[in-house]
């Protein structure tokens, strides 16, 4: 009997031993910090995510050889994530990170999809200066990657006088506190200053971890709330989405919904991209609690043996919204109320000068692929630089890398606007509708992941896609794309009207059929389509829909309508 139990005995990953041993996130990490390697060892890699940062390598000069023909080895650093809940930042921190990049970093911002920032090309002997520095912002890269809960997003509309988005900042501000994990490890090895008292592994004195437990979470998790007439944030692509229910000008409560997440693995059938299932509705000041009970029904029985099937999504999938709904309540300890109506009907993008609800301005600046940089006629970096050194204003983030600067005196428009378009920053109005709600991910060179472009060839993308739009006198639509290196789908690329996934080198899986307001899963019109024909590929498709579509019907919804057969056989017998 003894070696029956044995047998049944779960193995678990290897990255569940590294994180139930790692003295709540430590591991090694303060004594690689002060060797002469130019990396981290593989445990204390694994470890860093749970602080905010990655450690990658170039892969274009991994073949690099001195002049003697001897390989020089991989070039090393680290990408830092920053926690920026909401996407909400003032002046004086969007220029922190501004000035670490350039003296620390590779030179240029990233805005994520996630409404983060990330500074990439940190060397291991500036990690923690920079994560020092970030801290001294008042911000911090906690939690910003690993086995928790990550930064929680919400709608950045700056509206003022605005209770709804009041309710929903607030609500994403309690949930990004309620869960931060509780190990003091961040401060030890980051925050604290030089010349304080760091604390040593061997006297190592655990602290409670009452949401993560000893072993944190099985795989990453993600927040993310919205409104039913705008889903900015995509919130069943979530792990937990949370729609407002609206009564009498004020958001009553949540409708939640669990089990999203975008990542799949083509080889592995056992693995699919998910959108939320309606689980319940929760009361206003009930969510924290709610949100804690489904974060531990997922710590205590989601996957800890494969990591590819340890998202919440593979939990629902397995035991049903029902099954998991019933273990909620026995952990929240009360039954809990069925969902409201409601739909999803639509989403914004906030691009462009708008009023902001109390005699100023908001202005919505398209950063392509999120990327602040200065390169050629286009200065990004130094035209933020200078209007937020005079102006002062808040900034937010927005879910489609893009940001706002806020709190405008309209007497100060034409100056900013002179600003802006004198480091080459194009007005919103200059953009297509579908470039303003297109994103990618980073992929090549810095992720390991990655195995085709994305960032880098999004820009050639949608210049062919707009010219086709054109062409069929289509420019007006919004048909939004999402391009990812890999089928891990960090730029939610499942649920758009066409979603671009990283097959293998120069080629990608065409999805169609999603929506922009993000509450479908698109299918596989056609896979290992090499970049250039990718836009001849869609352009019958595009043909059919101009010819077909029902009054105000949207791409994607056309496309699902329509199927994939009837769109193929279209396909086909236009080529």
């Amino acid at each position: 009997m003894a070696d029956d139990a044995a047998k049944k005995e779960p193995k678990l990953s290897k990255m569940e031993g590294i994180k139930a041993g790692s003295h709540q996130l430590r591991g090694t990490i303060a004594e690689e910090l002060v060797n002469d390697e130019p990396n981290f060892a593989g445990d204390a890699a694994q470890l860093l995510k749970f602080h905010g940062t990655y450690q990658q390598d170039d892969r274009e000069k991994r073949n690099l050889k001195d002049e003697q023909g001897n390989r020089l080895g991989k070039a090393y650093s680290c990408m830092i994530r920053i926690c920026t809940p909401g996407g909400k930042l003032t002046a004086k921190q969007f220029l922190g990170q501004l000035d670490l990049c350039d003296t620390l970093g590779e030179g240029t911002l990233r805005l994520t999809s996630r409404q983060a920032s990330q500074i990439h090309g940190v060397l291991k002997k500036n990690l923690r200066e920079t994560i020092h520095k970030i801290n001294k912002l008042q911000l911090d890269t906690y939690a910003a990657c690993g086995d928790v809960n990550r930064n929680v997003m919400c709608n950045p509309a700056p509206y003022k006088n605005n209770q709804l988005l009041e309710q929903m900042q607030a609500t994403t501000d309690a949930l990004a506190a309620h869960l931060k994990p509780k190990s003091t490890g961040y401060f030890d090895l980051w925050v604290t200053d030089e010349e304080g008292n760091r604390e040593n592994i061997t006297d190592f004195q655990p602290v409670e971890e009452p949401i993560y437990g000893k072993a944190y979470l099985p795989r990453k998790f993600k927040f993310g709330i919205s409104l039913p007439e705008d889903n900015h944030v995509d919130i069943m692509a979530q792990d937990t989405g949370l729609l407002g229910i609206v009564e009498e000008g004020s958001i009553v409560g949540y409708n939640f919904y669990v089990g999203g997440g975008m990542g799949r693995t083509p080889s592995a059938k056992k693995t699919f991209p998910a959108v939320g299932r309606l689980m319940a509705f929760v009361p206003y000041d009930e969510v924290c609690a709610v949100a804690e009970a489904v974060v531990k029904v997922q710590r205590d029985f989601g996957n800890r043996e494969d990591r590819k099937i340890a998202r919440l999504k593979y939990l629902i999938a397995n035991w049903g919204v029902e099954k998991f709904r019933k273990k909620v309540e026995e952990y929240y300890g009360s039954p809990l109320q069925d969902a409201r109506d409601a739909e999803i009907t639509g989403v914004d993008d906030y691009m462009g000068w708008q009023e902001q609800g109390d005699g100023k301005l908001f202005v919505g600046l398209q950063i392509e692929n999120g990327r602040i940089k200065d390169e050629a006629d286009l200065h990004i970096k130094t035209g933020l630089r200078t209007i937020l050194e005079k102006f002062n204003m808040p900034v937010r983030l927005t879910a489609l890398q893009s940001m706002i600067l806020c709190d405008i005196d309209p007497a100060d428009k034409d100056e900013i606007s002179q600003l802006l378009q004198a480091h080459g920053i194009r007005p919103a109005e200059d953009y297509s509708v579908s470039r303003r709600f297109a994103i990618s991910c980073p992929a090549l060179p810095m992720c390991g992941l990655s195995v085709t472009e994305s960032e880098r060839v999004m820009p050639q993308f949608m210049d062919q896609f707009d010219a086709e739009l054109e062409k069929q006198g289509l420019s007006n639509e919004v048909i939004s794309v999402h391009m990812t290196g890999c089928p891990n789908g960090c730029a939610r690329p499942y649920t758009p009207d066409i979603g671009l996934v990283g097959r293998s080198v120069g080629k990608y899986t065409i999805f169609l059929g999603g929506n922009t307001r993000g509450t479908r899963l698109g299918f596989i019109f056609q896979d290992q389509v090499p970049f250039d024909e990718i836009v001849p590929r869609l352009s019958p498709v595009i043909s059919y829909y101009k010819q077909q579509r029902e009054p105000k019907e949207t791409f994607g919804d056309f496309c699902n309508r329509i199927g994939e057969e009837a769109l193929v056989k279209q396909f086909t017998e236009a080529a």
